[in-house]
């Protein structure tokens, strides 16, 4: 069974940085391109940054480029999102998912995640 577990989330003033985690179990962790994605409330879920398999290659949506960084530890089981230079809006739930194939180097759309976390709440106040 596909298990992701995100934490490091919490309230941070803007311009304050945050480090997310995402623990990954039941599945050959290295084989896979990962995404995190986020929620804010009222709005839908939007594609934050992938991944390759080897940590690579990684792919940043706009509103987060040159602030956020992520990266993975494959002998770990773990993909990581630093988060810094944050604002009001990029408070959110993340999410770390994985997607369905494992024969790209990432993955941008929500349609081609299969296995999601719970959710870690990041909260910036201004």
């Amino acid at each position: 069974q596909v298990q992701l577990v995100e934490s490091g989330g919490g309230l941070v003033q803007a311009g304050g940085s945050l480090r997310l985690s995402c623990a990954a179990s039941g599945l050959t962790f290295s084989r896979y391109a990962m995404g995190w994605f986020r929620q804010a409330p009222g709005k839908e879920r939007e594609f934050v940054v992938g991944i390759s398999r080897s940590g690579g290659l990684k792919y940043y949506a706009d509103p987060v480029k040159g602030r956020f960084t992520i990266s993975r530890d494959n002998a770990k089981n773990t993909v990581y999102l630093t988060m810094n230079s944050l604002k009001p809006e990029d408070t959110a739930v993340y999410y770390c998912a994985r997607p369905r194939r494992s024969d790209a180097d990432y993955f941008t759309q929500i349609k081609e995640y299969d296995y999601w976390g719970q959710g870690t709440q990041v909260t910036v106040s201004s």
